[in-house]
């Protein structure tokens, strides 16, 4: 590869990964419970008399087993019989009474619990930073919201309430023991916790398996949510079938963890219950040998018994949680990650409303890195006047994308101030900086709701006929008003029921409804074609009129006539001023400038020519005659290809040189342990394999487009046949170029 940019991100793009969360234990998830509980107190009363009134009907029931055999049925006293028939027919009533509202209050708390947890994180989301939601994948977040929430909606609704009634009937069944026989008592508290062992000496090892099957369930879901999100281009180049192999690949490793999971849950599970079995048969043989030697009646033992029973049960029905809750605090770590993200970019406690600034805008001696390891601006001084039109370029992973985060305040600087008429940013609120900005992103983000909806999310408060005018300005009423329901069409999930330029216009007019004093645009045509980008950009050099403009792009004709054009280079300022002053310095502008030119492309988009004087710029190249130069330019192919798709993949054989006309393209490299490292991003004029002009070998990089691009290439067939008429030339790039 040759005459790329740095080694780096591009701009804007964080590179901490997520570390592997611990998961929180069963204490740990209570106490993050508590305080959404807490918000329902009445219920939560509620909820505990129900509990009571259950469990005391529950425990009375064995011990009036003993009244009755003692009482009444041995003495054949019908009247202790009616009496003891009547207590226990309220007590059935009002158990009754008690489950019924029970199940109500879990049903009611339950569900405003887990909603309350999903607002909250929702709205953290909000608040969080840039960083977060560049290094996050969308299906992971998805699957926080549904299959995590999910499990602690299951505790919160039922697990927890089968553990509190089975706790408080083990507590109120062991003192009604006592009323029997201490002995027996003594014996079912020194025998219970043995039951617990086994769940105990398991209890890691399920955990550790239960947040692998949650990360690699995550995982699944963002390859789903990707794949549905790339159906065209996998349809058009016949990828299903490698799609669903690579599927099915990862479909059997999360079986495999699952299945482990799931064995160890349920291992924890059948550990008490078989502990349960032995506990029983010893309690119940200890009391049947009391009664045989007449130190326990017969009612007793019954009673004893039915005790027993109730206590087992009990123990089972807590040991039944133990899975539940494991499985739990695996999703709610994996909320609590979400939630336990602090904002970096805050209001200050005295932050005040930020006026609309009349002068500067200024970049005062700014170092800022995304990654404590790499800075991506390194003492940045620059001032834009209010009222200018001002351009940043430069390589990708320059810092110019940068620029704009700080300015949007996406981000806060490490050092320096960024400040509008001399005041910082840190010192006035993120809502009042932004009233005063819009901006339109290379990608035009649109929601699934109208397109009226769409224009006016800039400003709520907007009139249709506001709505109207913003989207004439842009040039998209006419076509909108061609839509069978105009105004009110939806637009589709990501806008896609509309063409790119259709998107990027709507995009402005939601940006001009707001009628913004400073206008930002980031690369905000650089993935259309031609015809369109040219298009659009006059419709933004026409809106720009009386604005403050901030436009970030890699292609220099389109900000040719800009006031002040700012050079990026390693988050560095290494050139500014305007265009033909830049190009006198014949500096690092210039030689962008010259890479850019030369080359022509169709309307449409699908050809493209490259001029002789440009080939003789590519260094492999410049030692050829003007008049092998120009039968070469006309040897030259035009290949377009769409957005994620690789152009060289490594390993392959290596026939062909590529040139970018138009588009970006990342390269990348496979490590020794099968991860993917990033060497650099190329854009417009850039160039790569050129080797396979001269060699038989294989490919050292994969290429990547990461935007719509058209190259010119050039086989090594048609090298080597032009290289014929020139024997001697080749002699010279070999040395030049040896393997």
């Amino acid at each position: 590869m040759n005459n790329s940019p740095e080694n780096s991100l591009s701009d804007g793009s964080p590179t901490r990964a997520d570390n592997q969360p611990k998961v929180m234990s069963v204490s740990q998830l209570l106490k993050r419970l508590f305080p959404y509980l807490t918000r329902y107190r009445l219920d939560l009363v509620t909820l505990i008399i129900t509990l009571v009134v259950d469990q005391l009907y529950g425990v009375a029931f064995p011990l009036s087993l003993k009244f009755l055999i003692d009482r009444a049925i041995t003495p054949h006293d019908q009247r202790a019989f009616l009496i003891i028939m009547g207590i226990l027919f309220v007590g059935v009533v009002l158990a009754s009474i008690a489950k019924v509202v029970r199940d109500g209050v879990y049903a009611r708390l339950g569900a405003f619990v887990v909603n309350d947890i999903r607002v909250d994180m929702f709205g953290h989301l909000q608040r969080l930073p840039m960083s977060f939601h560049a290094r996050s994948q969308v299906g992971d977040l998805m699957t926080r919201f549904s299959a995590d929430l999910t499990i602690v909606e299951t505790v919160v609704t039922n697990t927890l309430a089968i553990l509190a009634r089975n706790m408080l009937a083990l507590v109120l069944s062991v003192i009604a023991l006592a009323f029997f026989d201490w002995k027996l008592t003594l014996l079912s508290l020194l025998i219970l916790p043995l039951s617990f062992v086994g769940t105990l000496l398991l209890k890691n090892r399920a955990a550790d398996a239960g947040s692998q099957m949650n990360d690699e369930v995550a995982q699944v879901a963002s390859v789903v949510q990707e794949n549905l999100g790339t159906q065209p281009v996998i349809k058009a180049f016949g990828l299903q079938e490698q799609v669903s192999t690579d599927f099915r690949r990862r479909a059997r490793s999360l079986s495999g963890i699952s299945s482990k999971a799931n064995f160890l849950a349920n291992t924890m599970q059948r550990c008490p219950e078989l502990g349960t079995q032995f506990f029983l048969f010893l309690v119940i043989g200890v009391g049947a040998w009391l009664a045989l030697s007449g130190k326990l009646s017969v009612g007793d033992l019954i009673a004893c018994q039915a005790l027993l029973l109730n206590l087992s049960e009990a123990l089972y029905g807590v040991a039944s949680t133990i899975p539940e809750f494991m499985r739990a605090t695996v999703g709610m770590q994996r909320i609590y990650d979400v939630l336990d993200e602090i904002p970096h970019v805050n209001d200050a406690p005295e932050a005040t409303q930020m006026a609309l600034p009349t002068k500067n805008i200024e970049f005062n001696h700014v170092t800022f890195g995304y990654t404590p390891e790499q800075l991506n601006l390194n003492d940045v001084s620059i001032r834009i006047p209010i009222g200018s039109m001002t351009a940043f370029v430069g390589s990708s992973g320059s810092g110019k994308s940068t620029i704009l985060n700080l300015v949007l305040r996406f981000y806060d600087a490490n050092s320096g101030s960024v400040t509008f008429d001399g005041v910082d940013v840190r010192s006035v609120t993120q809502n009042s900086l932004r009233s005063h900005m819009a901006v339109v992103f290379q990608e035009a983000f649109l929601f699934n709701m109208t397109i009226r909806e769409n224009i006016r999310i800039s400003r709520s408060n907007a009139t249709d006929a506001e709505v109207e005018a913003a989207a004439r300005a842009a040039e998209i009423h006419d076509i909108i008003m061609a839509m069978p329901q105009g105004y009110d069409t939806l637009a589709g999930e990501r806008g896609n029921r509309f063409s790119g330029g259709q998107r990027q216009r709507i995009s402005i007019a939601r940006a001009l409804l707001r009628d913004p004093a400073i206008l930002i645009l980031d690369e905000a045509t650089s993935a259309l074609d031609p015809a369109t980008e040219e298009a659009i950009n006059e419709t933004l050099l026409r809106i720009a009129k009386g604005r403050t403009v901030l436009s970030v792009t890699h292609r220099l004709r389109s900000v040719a006539d800009y006031d002040l054009i700012v050079v990026m280079h390693q988050g560095r300022v290494v050139e500014q001023g305007h265009h033909n002053d830049l190009l006198a310095q014949n500096g690092m502008y210039a030689g962008l400038w010259s890479k850019q030119n030369g080359f022509s492309i169709s309307q449409d988009g699908t050809e493209a020519t490259v001029t002789p004087e440009r080939l003789g710029a590519i260094p492999i190249l410049s030692k050829l005659e003007k008049s092998l130069l120009a039968d070469l330019a006309n040897d030259f192919n035009s290949e377009r290809f769409p957005a994620d798709r690789e152009v060289i993949v490594e390993g392959d054989p290596a026939d062909k040189f590529y040139i970018i006309v138009r588009g970006r393209v990342v390269v990348t490299r496979r490590n020794a342990d099968g991860t993917e490292q990033k060497l650099t991003t190329l854009q417009d004029g850039d160039f790569f394999g050129e080797i396979a002009l001269l060699k038989d070998v294989q490919r050292t990089a994969t290429a990547r487009t990461t935007t719509n691009a058209i190259f010119l290439t050039l086989t090594r067939e048609k090298f080597n046949r032009l290289l014929s008429h020139a024997p001697h030339l080749r002699q010279e790039l070999e040395k030049d170029y040896p393997k």
